[in-house]
């Protein structure tokens, strides 16, 4: 093959390949006149309708929408039209009943102006000529985020056509270099958030039914592009979630298990199961699966089948948020039975619980008995005309505890039925544990014997190799100058909480994330609350400036025949056995650790009404991902917001996510399914902040560790598993690090530069501030996660420091976030080069801003450190105001206006005794007289009047929005012809677009890009 070296080279190869999937080219649609007109004749041929151009226009001005979920539900969707006779027409825009009918064409580099530019776009797939897909072809290496970023940059352009054309229906971006592509959902702009916190959605890689990557654009177009698989992946596999207003993706290894299921289910072949790892979206799977069926006339009903507690709690949550009202609630048995005797379409699918079917098919249940005591038919007789009917059940867990026990039932009266199951940890006959089933000991069964075959596997260790989930850094911690435990050996448990409180910062970035402490009973934990209790108010007796941990405790509490409690406790078996012992105790003790909460945290939970507090608890942690400032404003009543650490038994082990929860203190014995669910609720991915799920385990248990990953890992040969699941140990990071820094030394020298801080500024050219960049990411991404290790030597340490020392480190930072945010700036607005494209020595930069914002440091720490650099006597502070500034230049969340703060700090005197209310209201009026006499100077140097210069910038600044005709009004009172009046604006804008920009703080101002330089 020759080599290709430009974009239209690849272009060519793409399009080459379209034609011979049987797309047809349209060389001739260049511009949104023929794109339109395209369209108009696909509408009219597919709806058996010619439009007069007055109706076409109306058509058009109902469609088109800037908001992309609005498109996407019109574009799968028989809508409406009322014609200029007053006749309606029922339309579709594409064939919706059988998407491979559709036409499939292709066209490229087609213009569209915007209102200050215009935009050309690389490849366009058109379905029933609207367009679908958008693919973004690049010669250089790829940033998917960069590219998202590009795409988002179109879209923020005013007057573009993404929201003024049909172009607002493409459901998806593709980029590629052709050996790496990428893909990815359109969304509101909301969606794609480009900040210090990077939140958007995922940007996915193909792959084959075996997991084998897909990326290089020949292979990805032959099977993703396809006319058949484009259409199925638009109409089939795409949700739209209703509750967030966004368009999801299934990735596909999901698309690959709903597949295996309906085809199960089309050749009538048995049960089946899927083994997809904990994280991988098991629920958004089923729910495709559950919903599809729905089209199914050879299936009578699907069942989707759940425990009551993750009904109640979250699945029929998530079910609807996926499809609004698609799943209600069946309150009752009778309710259950009613839907399944029912033939309303709506009633097809129907979430219900494992324990509500279980009771339709005790004869011996209260209800059954209740019914017939009534002179009524049971609920089992009522289903009886459903006995021979074919009906589908999809278990959301294969292993539930009472799933044996309705396993049976379900088959016995539903002969013709199917069964389908999804499990994270299948059972095996190596860890199927003994356990007791009506007083009878038993093995538990494999998840084979329970549904035959298994359909679709994705392990943990593909999860890992696509970087769907994290892989782990597991300490086994080892008391300093002692004997080792052995395996499963409890320490000390007041040695274990000194070892969370010296490791936890590190651990958890600086409390950026949160943990989970699992222990071994009841008693444990409790013991643990009240020792941490005691323990840190010592700590901060000793030292005020102790920072203690907000610590909770969550363990069920004696059933009491509660059936809500009994519920909660059949998944909990350590619990549920703590909790027979000396029932009395444990509540009085957990009604103690209610109270220590309610007092914490501003709330009143009583432990009749457990279920609250345990939902409260969850929230919370997942409230780690708010900034402490949003807390407060939200919940200004409450003393605490988040929690550091939950102290666990069995609950919160399984099932439970959370992206802001990154460690897993363990002092419990754990094996097999057990240890790699307990290890699972660390390993969700974020962002570049958070690199692995950090687990330190107090138990010495890497036996238990190694044989969990050799079973779990899907791969035969389990050295190869461990280098996929376990991080690097410290020395060899280290290493990297090491070889990073000389890489940067070595670039700084080819620039005829020292290798220091203060030398970046000197760098010439956009070509080396770029390289300057990528250099120092990596640095700063492995110095991330070596702060994260909880296993670092002394040795280590001052390794790390050797290699990078702080101030080195700080000065880097600073640097860093001053050319990013000088080479962002240029992204985008640079000047055409002859071809259509901007000049790419930044134009391909993803910064991941993320890697240098602190958790810590926010503007009420900075102002606290201010207040407190203010109060002390000269000399004895523990931070001067050059190591301050020095800190408030390296932290990413201080970008745009860390050279105010910086300026502020100057004005200050050590000594001053200054309160921090004081430095507050200080700093606001120092902002206010900054910004005044900047203003009142732009004004003197161009004539102005400085009362009218701040109107016009206050209005723009109110509606975010630029108006031309102000400008021109702000000019009248300078009486100057249209010529010289024109120079004039254009010197003005070039003088208050930075103080424009800096104020409007990363928000859009429309209009205002026309004046970028």
């Amino acid at each position: 093959m020759a080599m290709i070296t430009t974009e239209r080279q690849l272009e060519d190869m793409l399009l080459s390949k379209l034609r011979d999937l049987k797309y047809e080219l349209r060389a001739d649609i260049r511009d949104r006149y023929a794109l339109e007109a395209n369209f108009r004749e696909k509408f009219e041929a597919l709806n058996c309708v010619t439009l007069t151009d007055s109706e076409f226009q109306r058509l058009l001005d109902e469609i088109v929408t800037p908001d992309v979920y609005t498109a996407a539900r019109t574009l799968r969707e028989r809508n409406s039209f009322v014609r200029d006779d007053g006749t309606p027409l029922n339309y579709t825009l594409v064939n919706i009943r059988d998407w491979c009918k559709n036409s499939f064409e292709v066209v490229n580099q087609l213009r569209i102006n915007t209102d200050n530019s215009h935009h050309r776009y690389d490849v366009i797939l058109l379905i029933n000529g609207v367009p679908v897909v958008q693919v973004e072809l690049k010669t250089l290496g790829i940033s998917p985020r960069r590219a998202m970023e590009q795409i988002v940059e179109y879209k923020n352009d005013p007057g573009n056509g993404y929201s003024k054309t049909i172009l607002c229906f493409l459901q998806l971006f593709i980029v590629s270099n052709r050996d790496r592509t990428f893909y990815f959902a359109n969304n509101n702009a909301r969606h794609f958030a480009f900040n210090a916190e990077e939140r958007f959605l995922p940007v996915y890689e193909f792959a084959d039914i075996d997991n084998k990557k897909v990326v290089h654009l020949d292979g990805f177009a032959e099977t993703f592009l396809g006319k058949c698989n484009l259409g199925q992946t638009i109409s089939r596999y795409m949700v739209l979630v209703a509750s967030e207003q966004k368009l999801l993706m299934m990735r596909p290894y999901q698309v690959y298990a709903v597949k295996a299921i309906i085809d199960s289910i089309a050749q009538d072949c048995g049960n089946g199961y899927i083994w997809h790892t904990t994280g991988s979206g098991k629920t958004l799977t089923s729910f495709k699966a559950s919903t599809l069926l729905k089209d199914n006339p050879d299936i009578e009903k699907c069942l989707f089948v759940v425990d009551r507690k993750d009904l109640d709690r979250q699945t029929r949550e998530e079910f609807n948020k996926f499809q609004e009202g698609c799943v209600e609630e069946n309150t009752n048995t009778a309710s259950l039975v009613r839907r399944l005797l029912s033939h309303n379409y709506a009633d097809k699918v129907i979430v219900c619980t494992i324990q509500k079917l279980g009771l339709a098919l005790d004869e011996n249940s209260k209800r059954n008995k209740q019914q017939k005591k009534d002179g009524k038919k049971s609920f089992k007789e009522q289903l009886e005309p459903l006995r021979d009917k074919r009906i589908a059940f999809i278990f959301d867990e294969c292993h539930r505890s009472q799933f044996g026990e309705n396993h049976k039932a379900i088959k016995e009266f539903f002969p013709r039925a199917q069964l389908f199951g999804f499990t994270g940890t299948p059972i095996f006959d190596q860890n199927a544990a003994q356990q007791k089933i009506e007083d009878t000991q038993a093995s538990m069964k494999t998840t084979e014997d329970l549904f035959q075959q298994r359909l679709h596997t994705y392990t943990i260790t593909h999860a890992i190799e696509d970087g769907n989930v994290l892989r782990f850094h597991v300490d086994y911690y080892k008391p300093q100058g002692k004997t080792v435990p052995k395996p499963g050996e409890p320490l000390a448990k007041r040695a274990v909480i000194e070892a969370i409180l010296a490791k936890h910062d590190a651990a958890t970035g600086q409390r950026r994330f949160n943990a989970l402490l699992a222990t071994s009973s009841i008693n444990d934990a409790i013991e643990y609350h009240a020792l941490f209790k005691a323990m840190q108010a010592e700590k901060l007796a000793a030292d005020p400036g102790f920072r203690p941990l907000n610590i909770a405790c969550v363990f069920s509490p004696p059933a009491d025949g509660d059936p809500d409690v009994k519920q909660i406790q059949e998944d909990l078996p350590q619990e549920k056995e703590d909790n027979a012992v000396e029932p009395e105790k444990k509540k009085e003790a957990l009604k103690a650790i209610l109270a220590d909460y309610n007092a914490q945290y501003g709330t009143n939970h009583k432990i009749g009404e457990f279920d609250l507090y345990y939902q409260d608890v969850q929230k919370r942690i997942k409230d780690q991902q708010w900034p402490d400032a949003d807390l407060k404003k939200a919940y200004p009543n409450q003393p605490h917001h988040k929690i550091d650490i939950t102290i666990v038994v069995d609950m919160l082990l399984t099932g439970f996510d959370s992206k802001f929860l990154n460690t897993l203190y363990v002092d419990k014995n754990l094996k097999h399914h057990g240890l790699i669910q307990a290890f699972s609720r660390t390993n969700r991915v974020l962002n570049a902040t958070k690199p692995y799920g950090n687990i330190l385990d107090f138990r010495q248990q890497q036996g238990a560790v190694d044989a969990a990953i050799a079973l779990f890992s899907g791969e035969a040969a389990g050295e190869k598993a461990r280098e996929i699941w376990l991080v690097d140990k410290a020395p060899v990071v280290i290493h990297k690090l090491e070889a990073a820094v000389q890489k940067l030394d070595a670039f700084m020298e080819s620039q005829g530069l020292d290798c220091a801080p203060e030398a970046v500024p000197n760098l010439k050219g956009d070509a080396a501030r770029a390289a300057f960049i990528e250099h120092f990411k990596e640095v700063q991404r492995l110095k991330t996660q070596l702060d994260q290790y909880t296993d670092l030597t002394d040795e280590n340490r001052n390794a790390i420091e050797q290699v990078l020392p702080r101030d080195n480190l700080l000065g880097f930072r600073g640097a860093y976030l001053e050319t990013a945010q000088r080479l962002r700036a240029q992204q985008g607005n640079r000047q055409d080069q002859g071809d259509g494209k901007p000049s790419q020595d930044a134009d391909q930069l993803d910064f991941e801003f993320v890697l240098f914002a602190s958790a810590v440091i926010d503007y009420d720490y900075i102002m606290g450190l201010i207040a407190r650099y203010s109060e002390s006597a000269p000399g004895k502070q523990k931070m001067s105001s050059a190591e301050l500034i020095g800190l408030i230049q390296s932290d990413a969340k201080f970008m745009d206006e860390r050279e105010d703060i910086a300026a502020y700090i100057n004005t200050l005197k050590a000594g001053e005794g200054l309160s921090e209310k004081a430095i507050r209201e200080g700093y606001s009026r120092f902002k206010t007289e900054k910004n005044a006499a900047e203003l009142a100077g732009i004004a003197g140097k161009h004539g102005l009047a400085t009362e009218a210069l701040q109107g016009f910038v206050d209005t723009i600044l109110q509606r975010m929005i630029f108006d031309g005709e102000a400008l021109t009004d702000l000019m009248e009172p300078l009486g100057l012809n249209w010529k010289t009046r024109r120079v004039k604006e254009l010197d003005l804008m070039a003088d208050l677009m930075p103080l424009l920009l800096k104020r409007a703080a990363g928000r859009e101002v429309s209009g205002l890009s026309a004046y970028d330089q």
